[in-house]
């Protein structure tokens, strides 16, 4: 079961697209953040999820939040499928899956990333989560009316 609101966000380390490891208290302290679990680099549904945050990124920028993605593909599966698509934010690799876990949102037992779409505010702790596998679109639209009720 995903992580619901109000619950604090675990604080996770892991390898990101940047060159750097990316740590959520230190590289988003103090700023809320949304943070999306998906299942794999190169999909179709998963292409168009991270093409659909890259066309919506300047809505969230403009009011000061960042978006990340997490799978389980590696860093060098992270850095084509960036470059391929054109994303303007990071991807992280969660390798074993160690932190879908804690976030709730890996498969049981077959250890698949479910889609997942978790809005935090600026002290971490879940505003918003939404989770659909097949409807990747749904998700941008979902954290954009989020994004204006966390704002009121």
């Amino acid at each position: 079961m995903a992580l619901k609101p109000p619950t604090q966000a675990p604080d996770f380390t892991l390898a990101s697209t940047s060159g750097s490891d990316f740590t959520l208290s230190k590289d988003f302290a103090g700023k809320p953040c949304i943070i999306y679990f998906y299942p794999k680099d190169f999909t179709s549904t998963c292409t168009a999820e991270a093409c659909d945050f890259r066309d919506n990124i300047g809505f969230f920028r403009n009011l000061g939040i960042d978006v990340v993605g997490i799978s389980r593909d590696t860093v060098e599966t992270h850095l084509k499928f960036k470059e391929e698509n054109k994303l303007t934010f990071e991807l992280l690799a969660d390798t074993k899956g160690k932190v879908a876990g804690d976030f709730g949102a890996l498969v049981p037992l077959i250890g698949i990333t479910r889609r997942v779409t978790f809005l935090l505010d600026k002290d971490h702790k879940v505003f918003a989560t939404y989770e659909n596998f097949f409807q990747s679109a749904v998700h941008i639209k979902e954290m954009i009316e989020q994004v204006k009720k966390m704002e009121n």
